[in-house]
């Protein structure tokens, strides 16, 4: 996901001002990824459970070739790069980048080594800071666009350590612990109570200062028919009803695709459920513990999701309707920043308004990720990160547990397959008026 220089707004600062915040967020944003890794042991960066899931010590260098392959390559005379085959093991999907080595095979590297990795990860840091202290001569927007990227890139990747490293655990009989955290038990919720919005016509997309991604753009009407939108996110309890109602046997339910899906893969609750001695527990990166009625329900696929809101006789809301509806909640949630690694019951206070909108879990929505009329992507290899991808998945909006504070925006647009259900992905409910 790339932003496009020419249509993005920036902030009217200096480009010295610029490059000084660009240099005090390129040290934190690289320092919260190694604080992210602290509680893991050199086992625990290897390991690639699935196709989906990246082992952390290839996030730590993946992140590392995008600086050098986008930044100093470019921007630093007779660059040197520490190791020629780097890019061959960390390129991703920038087939315009050069070669890759195949994806699910990243868990069969065992060179270089963690040590290794976090020195090619200093090796990086030097030469980012040198050049952000003493830019070039000429196309310093450009250059400071591209850490601008590369900073918000990498904020993608400390979301999917986070995700991958779960996963990783949850395959272990020890079930090992991630950081322990105390365990919210509140019980006491409101009862959703539903918003109402007129609809018309209204614009979507990024029109404020700063960064964005380019499938942000460009902003745009759009034409909403009059809605309800749930007044917070749907819970473990409420999903419950929909297991004990024989939610997951009724095909009326589901979409067919989702139905053929589910009865290949025999899913019969939300990921990282299980059942023991006749109570559900769940797998979190505090490890197990029993499922909490009170927390939003976590780990569906959007087919899920989907089959839960028919069953609720309710929908998932449309991209359009969860933008618009967001404009009037604030961005205090439970993100990454919180340190708590997993979603959190609602308060149960005076406001009124909507809430968990902004983290807790990535909300589904009933929209396809198409582009936005108008839409272009970036040229070369940049413009891969997101046009590429516009075909059979559907958008997320809001951010998760897991999700930096600092990298979200109502007009954030995140996406997976239907049938993904590893990231923090929960639902919220609307209805036609």
């Amino acid at each position: 996901m790339e932003v496009a220089a020419d249509t993005q707004k920036q902030v009217s600062i200096s480009i010295e001002n610029r490059l000084e915040l660009l240099l005090k967020r390129y040290k934190d944003i690289r320092k919260q990824t190694e604080y992210l890794c602290e509680p893991l042991e050199p086992e625990d960066y290897v390991i690639q459970t699935t196709e989906n899931v990246s082992p952390t010590k290839w996030h730590l260098a993946h992140t590392s070739w995008f600086f050098e392959t986008f930044l100093l390559s470019e921007f630093v005379d007779d660059y040197k790069t520490m190791h020629p085959r780097y890019a061959y093991l960390f390129n991703s999907y920038y087939v315009q980048a050069g070669d890759r080595h195949c994806r699910p095979k990243r868990g069969l590297i065992s060179r270089p080594t963690v040590r290794e990795v976090y020195d090619y990860r200093s090796y990086i840091d030097d030469q980012v800071i040198s050049l952000l202290k003493e830019p070039p001569a000429s196309n310093v927007d450009r250059m400071a666009d591209i850490v601008e990227i590369g900073l918000n890139h990498e904020q993608q990747h400390q979301e999917l350590m986070l995700t991958d490293i779960k996963h990783v655990f949850s395959m272990n009989p020890l079930y090992p612990i991630y950081r322990k955290r105390d365990v919210a038990l509140e019980t006491n919720i409101p009862d959703i109570s539903w918003r109402n919005f007129d609809g018309g016509v209204t614009e979507i997309g990024f029109a404020d200062t700063g960064f964005c991604f380019d499938n942000e753009l460009p902003r745009h009407k759009v034409y909403l028919e009059p809605f309800q939108i749930a007044s917070r996110l749907v819970t473990n309890a409420e999903y419950l009803e929909f297991m004990n109602d024989g939610g997951y046997d009724n095909p009326v339910l589901w979409l067919s695709d989702g139905y053929s899906v589910k009865e290949k893969e025999n899913w019969k609750s939300p990921y990282y459920w299980e059942k023991r001695d006749d109570e559900w527990w769940m797998i979190t990166l505090q490890g197990p513990r029993k499922v909490n009625p009170a927390e939003p329900v976590c780990h569906l696929s959007h087919y899920e999701a989907d089959a839960f809101a028919r069953w609720a006789g309710a929908r998932l809301p449309t991209e359009a309707e969860w933008e618009l509806a967001s404009r009037s909640v604030t961005y205090d949630g439970n993100f990454v920043e919180t340190d708590t690694y997993h979603p959190v019951p609602v308060q149960n206070d005076a406001n009124t308004g909507l809430k968990q909108m902004m983290g807790d879990v990535w909300e589904w929505t009933g929209s396809s990720y198409l582009p936005y009329p108008g839409f272009s992507p970036l040229p070369g290899a940049l413009g891969e990160y997101n046009g590429k991808f516009m075909a059979n998945q559907m958008v997320l909006r809001g951010g998760s547990c897991v999700t930096p504070k600092s990298h979200i925006r109502k007009t954030y647009r995140n996406f997976f397959h239907p049938d993904s259900r590893w990231q923090f992905t929960g639902l919220r409910l609307a209805k036609d008026i």
